[in-house]
Order: structure tokens, then C-alpha cells, then sequence
């Protein structure tokens, strides 16, 4: 199948790789050409703009940082809506707001496209092991047709609902996470204080009710002070945002999240931004 995608950061160069090794065929577009060269070394196409490559595709996958930056490539002067490709599906895999993804969706259907909404689980290491979670907001019908696409990219396909549900399931997902990190980071610091080694204290955990990704993955990056990005502080705290704007429009109260947030946002003040969110540990208990 011919497909596109916009987004060659951290998470688009593995996705774009995988796609190629199951044999589509990939046409891709990057505002700098540099960081698409490493997939256009294994075989991707690279178009002039976005609207080239939405026009020479079925299925046009994205994956930028923001609801602004979604907005821009499918809305703006190049973008994939000017492509006027009638029957084109938009993948969007980024993590943006449920309500302006369904507004979206709802202007781009006089056009004849169609959006669909991927948000996903799983970091860089699930990009690059073709093992992430993808979060699916479509019709039955439409979610027929991506899912053996979806499968070069993602080990758990799920469809929540239509449009927008994705980025809700999203959303929850990263308040689980949020506070996750911060209790595994408040319990080390804890036991550290109380004079034990936070390591075995992890081993242990790990058997128990209390075990989880979180606890393996963050906990050992706490552990080795090692907080090269799966996903960044920033990125995590962009998240989040999203969380408190649609609780503020549903009068919904988020107590933990709120903490969450607060804590992203102390880890960010004091430098690790661009590091991987487990940094909370270096703030905590402060």
C-alpha cells in the first residue's frame, strides 16, 4: 500500500521503518529534509510538501507534537487538505485534544477525507520494536481497513469508539502514568531516606501487587540516574495540558493529575525538560 507520513522525530523514523519492512510504500515529508534522510537511506520517498505526499497515498499517517502542528498540516496552505486526494484517511498518531481532533474531522468530511485518531502508547522502544499500543478512534469499517497497516507499527490495536475516543483513551493513559512515575518516585525516595537501597526494594515490588511497566521501566532510570528521553518532561507536561483542558470543559475535578502536573512542571523549572519525565524522581521529596 502506498502511504504517507508526517513526523520524523523520535517516534516517526522507527514507525516509517517498520512500515517499509512490511512492505508498503512509504512517502514522507519533514520541514527539515535532513531528518528524514535516514529513512529515505532505507527506501522512503521524501515529497516536496505535505500536499504531494497526501496525494500519492491512501493513508496519510502524522505524528507531530501538538494540536496546532496537526492543524497546520492538514489545514495549512500545503496541506493535506489541499491535496484534494477524495477518499484519503488521516492517521493522526500524535497526542492532541479530542475536541479539536473531532472539529477536524468535521471540516474535513465535506472535502471527502476522512481523520482518524492513533494515539499511542509505548515510547521510543516500542516504535523502534514495532510493539506499541495504538489507541484507535474510528468507524468499524474504517478501523477494518487500517488495522493490517497498524500492525507493522503496534502489538496492541484496540478501537475505542469513533473519532476522538483514541485521545481520550490517550488521555487516560497518561494520567495512570503521571501518577505512576510520581509514586514510584516518592516511594525511592522514601525508602532511600529511611536508609534502604531503592534496588532491592524494586526487585521486590516487581513480584507483587504493586508491579508494573512504570515501576520496571522508570523505576530502574531513577535507579542508574539515567534519564536519556523515551519520552520527554516537556512532551509529558504538553500531555497533561490536554488532560486539564477537557476535565475544565467536562467541570471535572483532577486531584491527582493536578499533583502531576505540578510536579512536571518542577522537574522542568529545574532543567530536565528535554529529558526522559522518570526526572521527577530528582525533585522529589525536595
Amino acid at each position: 500500500m502506498n502511504i504517507g507520513y508526517v513526523g520524523l522525530g523520535l517516534m516517526g523514523r522507527p514507525c516509517v521503518l517498520n512500515l517499509m519492512k512490511a512492505g508498503h510504500t512509504v512517502f514522507v515529508w519533514a520541514r527539515r529534509k535532513e531528518s528524514a534522510q535516514q529513512v529515505v537511506v532505507e527506501g522512503a520517498v521524501f515529497c516536496d510538501s505535505i500536499a504531494e505526499a497526501a496525494s500519492r497515498c491512501e493513508l496519510l499517517f502524522l505524528n507531530v507534537t501538538n494540536t496546532e502542528d496537526v492543524e497546520s498540516v492538514i489545514f495549512g496552505p500545503e496541506g493535506a487538505a489541499a491535496s484534494g486526494n477524495k477518499g484519503l484517511i488521516i492517521v493522526d498518531m500524535s497526542t492532541i485534544s479530542a475536541t479539536a481532533t473531532r472539529t477536524m474531522a468535521k471540516r474535513l468530511a465535506p472535502l471527502g477525507m476522512e481523520l482518524v485518531d492513533a494515539p499511542v502508547s509505548g515510547g521510543t522502544a516500542g516504535a523502534q520494536n514495532g510493539t506499541l499500543t495504538i489507541m484507535v478512534g474510528a468507524s468499524e469499517k474504517t478501523f477494518e481497513k487500517i488495522t493490517p497497516v497498524l500492525r507493522a507499527m503496534g502489538s496492541t490495536i484496540t478501537r475505542i469508539g469513533d473519532c476522538g475516543a483514541g485521545q481520550v483513551a490517550k488521555s487516560c493513559n497518561q494520567i495512570i502514568i503521571t501518577g505512576a512515575i510520581a509514586a514510584v518516585a516518592e516511594a525511592f525516595r522514601f525508602a532511600e531516606a529511611a536508609g534502604v537501597d531503592p534496588k532491592p526494594v524494586r526487585e521486590a515490588l516487581l513480584g507483587g501487587f504493586a508491579g508494573s511497566k512504570v515501576l520496571e521501566m522508570h523505576g530502574m532510570r531513577m535507579i542508574e540516574d539515567n534519564y536519556a528521553p523515551g519520552f520527554k518532561t516537556v512532551l509529558h507536561r504538553k500531555d497533561m495540558g490536554i488532560v486539564k483542558g477537557i476535565a475544565e470543559e467536562l467541570h471535572l475535578k483532577l486531584p491527582v493529575s493536578e499533583v502531576g502536573i505540578g510536579l512536571l512542571e518542577r522537574t522542568i523549572e529545574a532543567g530536565h525538560g528535554e529529558e526522559d519525565s522518570s526526572a521527577i524522581f530528582t525533585i522529589t521529596g525536595k
